[in-house]
């Protein structure tokens, strides 16, 4: 055995190296450094040392520790390949072109920590044995980590990432201490895998989480990000919630997360899509979901909403629809399919600003809607079914009102809906808005009874109450005399002008509200004033009861 060192330098780049045994070195060209699939069968020291050119490593072997904690690469950085037997120390390293680990090999463990990465950092499918720390590192350009596998703890503690950070298909062994992560464009978990438990904070601009494995529990505590969960699968129960104070860690005390990256941005966290998601696992809390698509998703009977999540309102405004008949949203909770379906559909108006493009994409923003991806009205009422039976099983009657109504609403609009099933909806629709409107059904029972007081005042009260007559004739000789006694009809003989004065006003007022509480009044009627309180004594108790219902449905326990 024997040791050699070996100092080369040429266009200013100066290489360091150390060798226990014999090793091969490419002679550098154009002051690049080339190691192209050298072997370093003992402890390579680039510690410090400057690379102006090209660094080239790929394919290396390193057998024992490998060195470049502080060491500078100007130009591209290529250990594609290249196999780590010890300890890769990489920490404080500045990297101010490409940095390529794709395919690399970390036995041991890869300390990457307070790195700067310039340019584009490539980790593709490279493979972390043990530990892989990444803390305090800086990203300025694309990160991808895409197929890598972390058999160790990944630690990307206080990571900063000024783009993309891409961990697409990426398997995560061990639990991760994956954050306080800050990254003002999109991390990408799409395809990922969590094999044991793991907590992951996350401050972005979004959170793609497209057909990611949870494998094991998994809290997902994120700032300012819209999430895509679509098609992911969850074994367990997994936790989405938005962060309501900016990240902290305790390294060295408590200090918040410097979230420059995404001043301006809205803090809340936004939740695109669940689709084809299980939803008996998965729990939101204090999420935004007014573009939030559920169509696809499994078992959102057991979906757990916590806190204060948001979902879409309807549109404001006058709606008109065909032209005829123009009448005002009322105000509730809608799902984005209904947004999308309304927009699709003839005759609806497009949502105003500040409510919710139809549909919208998950980060550039609002869409064409899509007829292939619209739901159908009984897709809607199934979601809007689904979601109700969640809230009422939370014991949160109140909430689920608003669902309920979504789903008559798309019922009522579904023309596979038999026609006289239609009739009655959009009747049940317009006296009482299904039972949720109690102000709709006070005004049509306020309505009917100033409709019966004037037919009654007009056609049903008599001139006078008809007294009751007996006749007969009393025999000469005397003796027993049977009268016949018997009440004249009610006759309204008196001019119009005369028919609307306070005295009958009161008789019909009393006619009417004896009728709303289902009782005869005893007032001698006309035939048209009889048929008239026979009507409101069916019409109006009922009107009455559903607003009694609608009260009942917003103050249920």
């Amino acid at each position: 055995m024997f040791v050699a060192a070996v100092t080369r330098r040429r266009s200013g780049a100066s290489v360091r190296y150390r060798s226990s045994c014999r090793v091969r070195i490419p002679r550098p060209t154009s002051g690049d450094a080339r190691f192209a699939e050298a072997r370093f069968s003992g402890d390579a020291w680039f510690g410090e040392a400057r690379f102006s050119g090209i660094a080239q490593f790929g394919r290396a072997r390193f057998s024992g520790d490998a060195l470049f904690s502080g060491a500078r690469f100007s130009g591209t950085a290529q250990f594609g390949g290249a196999r780590f037997s010890g300890t890769a120390w990489f920490g404080e390293a500045r990297f101010s072109g490409t940095a390529l680990f794709g395919r690399a090999h970390f036995s041991d463990d890869a300390l990457f920590a307070e790195a700067q990465f310039s340019g584009t950092a490539q980790f593709g499918r490279a493979h972390f044995s043990d530990d892989a720390r990444f803390d305090r590192a800086q990203f300025s350009g694309n990160a991808q980590f895409s197929e890598a596998h972390f058999s160790g703890n990944a630690q990307f503690g206080r990571a900063h990432f000024s783009d993309d950070a891409g961990f697409e298909g990426a398997r995560f062994a061990v639990t991760p201490s994956f954050g306080p992560v800050v990254c003002a464009k999109e991390v990408d978990l799409s395809g990922a895998m969590f094999e044991a438990p793991v907590t992951l904070e996350i401050a972005a601009d979004a959170v793609r989480c497209e057909r990611t494995r949870w494998e094991s529990t998994a809290t997902l505590r994120l700032r300012y990000a819209a999430t895509d969960l679509s098609h992911a699968v969850l074994s367990f129960p997994v936790s989405v919630a938005a962060h309501p104070a900016p990240f902290t860690t305790r390294s060295t005390g408590p200090a918040a997360v410097d979230e420059d990256l995404l001043a301006g941005s809205d803090s809340g966290v936004r939740v695109v899509s669940v689709r084809g998601v299980d939803a008996a696992h998965l729990v939101m809390t204090d999420t935004d979901l007014r573009d939030c698509t559920f169509s696809g998703a499994f078992h959102l009977d057991q979906l757990r909403l916590e806190g204060r999540c948001t979902f879409a309102p309807t549109p404001t405004g006058l709606h008109r629809r065909h032209f005829i008949w123009p009448y005002r949203w009322t105000r509730r909770r809608a799902l984005a399919e209904e947004h999308h379906w309304r927009a699709q559909s003839a005759g609806q108006p497009a949502p105003g600003p500040g409510q919710v493009p139809s549909p919208r994409d998950w980060r550039t923003g609002p869409q064409h809607p899509d007829p292939g991806l619209t739901p159908d009205p009984d897709d809607v009422a199934a979601l809007y079914r689904q979601l109700r039976k969640a809230f009422e099983d939370g014991k949160n009657e109140p909430g689920a009102a608003d669902f309920y109504y979504g789903e008559m609403e798309m019922r009522r609009h579904d023309r596979t809906t038999p026609p006289g099933e239609r009739g009655l909806l959009w009747g049940y629709w317009l006296v009482s808005g299904y039972g949720m409107r109690a102000s709709r059904a006070l005004g049509w029972l306020l309505a009917a009874m100033a409709a019966t007081i004037v037919l009654i005042m007009g056609l049903g009260l008599p001139d006078s109450s008809p007294k009751q007559v007996a006749t007969g004739t009393v025999p000469a000789s005397g003796g027993r005399v049977t009268l016949a006694v018997d009440k004249q009809d009610p006759h309204l003989t008196l001019p119009v002008g005369d028919r609307f004065t306070q005295e009958r006003f009161d008789k019909a007022l009393q006619v009417v509200l004896n009728s709303v509480v289902f009782r005869s009044s005893g007032q001698d009627l006309t035939t048209w004033g009889t048929y008239t309180e026979m009507v409101s004594r069916f019409t109006e108790p009922v009107l009455l009861a559903l607003a009694v219902l609608a009260m009942r449905s917003r103050i249920k326990r």
